[in-house]
């Protein structure tokens, strides 16, 4: 383990499904802390943000500012325009299809996606429009709106993750052998890692600030369980968002990585899919008891 960002350093750092430019206060190796993995964490602060948006993060979310990440960023930039015209075109096309008067115009969503990609260019996750657009309404419920995901809940991700595999066993035939062969091998192995990767990324990578206290109450509620037997596919999805930057961290054979690729694909293809079933279409209001936590940590 090494620090490879340095005190004052400028950066592009992840928060939700957005980059932004932020500075090195302090970097820090992190060893035996409970709910962090071993590592490197940074704490930054975000350039504009006030000083109340400061925070540790591990180095996954972090990159190198140059001119390579700076075009992903505007990338990023690009694609949440891109949605808010569309979302603003829909919006005046309901406005002109019926009377509104009366009516509470639907919420503008300004907030977007992620693109997937990470520190190794050639780790590249193609995420489904869909699915970009379900981590965007799921970063403005959480951050913006205040709103929580049910937990536990009925769709776990272990359960996403059987579904998926029955799913796979069930549509064999309409594979080639080859292919069909390899995926029956590893399949396995990769779900239990999909698994494991959750349970140990979920509450130093994967959640946002507001969820922590719930995250906290969840753990003391349910001691002896792993958290992808609690959370669902709104949390699963975050981790793929993450996924190539987790795999350019390892040490992962070439050969083992394409199959994992493979894999990843296929199963935001059935995210996708089944998305209606899968995501949950409202969350909860954050109870005033906890809105009044929250406000007292902060």
């Amino acid at each position: 383990m090494s620090i490879n960002f340095n005190d004052g350093e400028q950066i592009l750092c992840f928060h939700g499904p957005m980059l932004y430019e932020a500075k090195v206060l302090k970097a820090e190796i992190w060893t035996g802390k409970a709910d962090h993995e071993d590592g490197p964490y940074y704490y930054i602060h975000y350039k504009g943000w006030k000083q109340s948006w400061d925070e540790w993060v591990p180095e996954a979310r972090i990159l190198k500012y140059n001119a390579e990440n700076l075009a992903r960023q505007a990338e990023l930039h690009q694609t949440l325009n891109t949605k808010k015209a569309k979302d603003a075109k829909k919006s005046q096309a309901k406005e002109e299809s019926k009377d509104t008067k009366g009516r509470k115009r639907p919420r503008e969503h300004d907030a977007e996606k992620e693109d997937d990609f990470l520190k190794r260019p050639e780790v590249k996750i193609t995420i489904p429009d869909a699915l970009k657009s379900q981590l965007v309404e799921d970063w403005e419920n959480v951050t913006k709106n205040h709103r929580l995901v049910r937990l536990p809940r009925d769709v776990t991700v272990v359960d996403v993750l059987e579904r998926y595999k029955a799913s796979l066993q069930s549509s064999k035939g309409k594979r080639a052998a080859k292919e069909s062969a390899r995926f029956d091998d590893s399949l396995q192995e990769v779900l239990d890692g999909i698994r494991i990767y959750f349970d140990r990324s979920l509450g130093n990578l994967l959640l946002y600030r507001f969820e922590r206290q719930q995250y906290v109450d969840l753990k003391k509620g349910h001691p002896d369980k792993p958290m992808s037997d609690l959370y669902g596919a709104e949390h699963l999805l975050r981790l793929f968002v993450q996924f190539p930057a987790l795999i350019a961290h390892s040490n992962m054979e070439t050969d083992a990585i394409a199959v994992l690729k493979d894999h990843l694909t296929h199963i935001l293809e059935f995210l996708e899919a089944h998305q209606q079933e899968l995501f949950l279409k409202e969350y909860d209001n954050a109870s005033p008891a906890y809105l009044a936590q929250m406000k007292a940590g902060s």
